[in-house]
């Protein structure tokens, strides 16, 4: 593989100006479909085979005009202090405004609070309940402009009023987010090469590939419904990657430069070698975004294959825009000094005689590599402890931000009515096949009201018109995200698990509520699946790029390791409170259900990354010398300095999104930030060489049979080398069965 590469760096660099205008063109007609076909984003998403999912497909099914699934909206009205909403000048203004919502075209219903009785007990707040014939995706803007005015008048007579519920969604911004990584990430670009060529380079191609990856998903929009995050978690793993993969290439095109190679043989050269490791590298976390599929949840699929496409384009642009910019550059790679920066080599040995930063930590490890393993180990089970406690559950009004107004009617109506009054559930009595009708009702009601400890009210059932179908609405005591309330929808359906045999009628729990608590279980039994699947791939990946079993299996034991860390860490910061103020969490609670995954995933792959670019230096000396002690600290001292900077402008990316407002973003880029400080400084660079001084030749170990069967890959430049009649100091035999 290294010498088709090192050909296309090669043509690349030659066809520099046909390679610049191609991708150009790509970005030009990305952009022109963006602004041409854009439709909305939306966070509604299909997951079949769940009790709560089917309960709203029986419902539209049987009554279509009643959009079970459809948009909602709560309006809450609080009288002004020393006084009740009651009083007859409040309460004609929220009947008004209730009435005038309920003329709005689309609207279902829009409840009296007087009427349906939702009034606190001391007379000063009331809500009602906007309902619409379509999701909150296809709601027009006309209607969502009448929503956003309804509170208007409230306001004008002196009523706190506030709007909460899916019809509001609220629409990620992150456009100051993506903005603080990439000047991080230029600043360390600019410290690790001294020269701003060299550091500019990186975070141009990088932003070609964000652009065209993100521009292609914004066009998609107008033909599919995609999430609303499917774009930022594009953006964050294209700007990371991006970077990083150029920045392997830009440093050993500079180090071959340096070494005095002619421009164009440079280019080749930093392709066939560096470019490998990029090529391994992007698969791995191609495959692990891909296999998110598997867990066959619309949302996940879209931002997995959404990220895969634009990690896959920074690998092409990495492979081919990047040697054509190094045919205008030519060895001018090495100019353009940054004042007061001293220029660096990050792959060169330090001629100076004195050991390198990088060199004297691999041989620190080396030397107390059984300490250091053990060391490694206990601090990454103790960090893993609180993942012990997780909860999950999807995101709502109680965990937007406390300046918005879904979050303060969703604080209002908890206040006042109890939190369960913000996530009720929907029981949902199929009598198509009951001996009596009422009579079912009335025992699956009888059932539910059993149920005394979690349950704060039972509303007496509506039978739905011609359609065999009646509904019982149960509010809990707890809130909607909250482990009681988990646990109620279990206890309900078992409750009414009865119902059928002595009536004939099905029984459905349901409600947005009910859907949470069945996505987050999916999710939680589908995450071992992924995991065998992604790992597995990644496995026999890794086999084919190392010919090796114990270094993809020691790869494997650190992400372990790494997810633990990262997990315990969001765990005791969003769920627990540790040092919420400090990273701007409102309200501790449960971790989002579709993290864990998304972790499992992103992780995955960008650990890989670290993996192969660190091993593969160590296996390139390792072929070269057939010393595997010194190979570690050797190969370690060439790739420590790019891998770190590579680190930590991936960390500076993700960890700009934790100021993001929304709750879906602000933890995924905490916990992948987190991940990479824990998988890059204390796996990546600290456990695997321990674990390479230890196995020492053993590590290179293949079966016979496995070493006739596979495939050589040739990361380590090898076989380049021999093609270029260079000559290299005998390569070791395989360590074999």
């Amino acid at each position: 593989m290294s010498w088709y590469l090192y050909r296309l760096g090669r043509w690349s660099f030659r066809h520099r100006k046909g390679v610049l205008v191609a991708w150009l063109l790509a970005l030009v007609l990305a952009g022109t479909g963006a602004a041409t076909l854009s439709g909305k984003t939306s966070d509604n998403f299909s997951m079949p085979g769940l009790e709560s999912v089917e309960a709203f497909d029986l419902m539209k099914e049987r009554n279509p005009d009643a959009a079970a699934d459809g948009a909602t909206a709560r309006i809450v009205f609080q009288a002004p202090e020393g006084s009740k909403i009651t009083d007859p000048e409040f309460a004609s203004v929220v009947t008004q405004t209730v009435t005038d919502l309920g003329g709005e075209d689309g609207v279902i219903s829009a409840v009296d609070p007087f009427q349906a009785q939702q009034v606190s007990p001391d007379e000063t707040v009331a809500y009602t309940t906007i309902s619409y014939d379509t999701q909150s995706i296809d709601l027009s803007e006309a209607q969502v402009d009448a929503l956003e005015e309804a509170p208007d008048a409230g306001r004008e007579a002196g009523m706190t009023v506030e709007v909460g519920g899916d019809a509001l969604q609220e629409m990620p911004e992150t456009g100051s987010s993506e903005l603080i990584g990439i000047v991080v990430a230029m600043v360390v670009l600019l410290i690790t090469f001294g020269s701003l060529i060299a550091a500019g380079m990186p975070l141009l191609t990088a932003l070609i590939g964000v652009g065209i990856g993100i521009s292609g998903i914004t066009a998609l929009t107008g033909f599919m419904s995609l999430g609303s995050t499917t774009p930022i978690l594009a953006t964050m793993l294209g700007l990371a990657v991006g970077i990083d993969y150029a920045l392997f290439i830009v440093s050993r095109y500079r180090s071959e430069v340096i070494a005095g190679r002619e421009p164009e043989e440079a280019a080749g050269r930093a392709v066939g070698t560096a470019g490998s490791a990029v090529v391994f590298a992007g698969l791995t976390v191609v495959i692990a975004l891909a296999g998110l599929s598997v867990v066959n949840i619309s949302i996940l699929t879209e931002m997995g294959l959404a990220a895969a496409a634009t990690v896959a384009i920074s690998v092409l642009i990495a492979l081919t825009l990047l040697p054509a910019l190094f045919g205008f550059a030519k060895r001018r790679i090495t100019k353009g000094k940054i004042p007061g920066l001293r220029q660096h080599d990050p792959e060169a040995d330090d001629h100076s005689g004195k050991p390198t930063m990088g060199q004297r930590w691999a041989g620190l490890v080396s030397r107390r590599k059984g300490v250091v393993a053990v060391v490694g180990v206990l601090v990454a089970a103790v960090a893993s402890i609180p993942v012990l406690s997780l909860q999950e559950s999807l995101p709502d009004d109680g965990t937007a931000a406390v300046d918005t107004t879904q979050r303060k009617a969703y604080d209002m109506i908890s206040e006042s009515f109890g939190a369960g009054a913000n996530g009720p559930l929907l029981v949902v009595v199929d009598t198509k096949d009951a001996a009596d009708p009422d009579a079912a009702v009335a025992a699956a009601t009888a059932a539910i009201e059993g149920i005394d400890t979690k349950v704060g009210a039972v509303v007496p059932a509506q039978v739905i018109p011609n359609a065999d179908l009646a509904t019982i609405t149960v509010i809990p005591t707890s809130g909607p995200a909250e482990a009681a309330t988990q646990d109620l929808v279990h206890e309900i359906r078992d409750a009414v698990s009865g119902v059928n045999a002595d009536t004939g009628a099905d029984v459905l729990v349901s409600g947005q509520t009910a859907v949470s608590v069945d996505v987050s279980e999916k999710l939680a039994d589908a995450l071992p699946v992924y995991l065998a699947l992604v790992v597995g791939l990644a496995f026999i990946l890794l086999i084919l790029v190392f010919r090796s079993i114990l270094v993809p299996l020691s790869a494997v034991v650190g992400f372990l390791l790494t997810v633990g860390i990262a997990l315990g860490a969001t765990v005791a910061v969003f769920q627990w409170g540790w040092l919420s103020g400090l990273f701007g969490v409102d309200t501790p609670g449960p971790i989002i259900s579709i993290l864990p995954l998304l972790m499992v995933g992103i992780l995955f792959g960008l650990a890989m990354d670290y993996q192969v670019f660190l091993v593969s230096r160590m296996r390139e000396d390792y072929v070269h010398t057939g010393d595997a002690q010194t190979s570690v600290v050797t190969g370690f001292s060439h790739s420590a300095r790019v891998v770190t900077a590579a680190a930590i402008i991936m960390i500076s990316v993700f960890g700009s999104f934790i100021i993001s407002p929304m709750a879906m973003i602000k933890p995924i880029g905490f916990g992948l930030a987190f991940g990479i400080l824990a998988d890059a400084f204390l796996v990546r660079m600290t456990l695997i060489p321990a674990f390479m001084a230890i196995a020492g030749k053993s590590a290179w170990w293949l079966p016979a049979w496995l070493d006739r069967l596979i495939p050589n890959l040739d990361i380590e430049g090898d076989q380049l080398a021999k093609r270029l009649g260079e000559r290299t100091e005998k390569a070791p035999e395989p360590v074999r069965a």
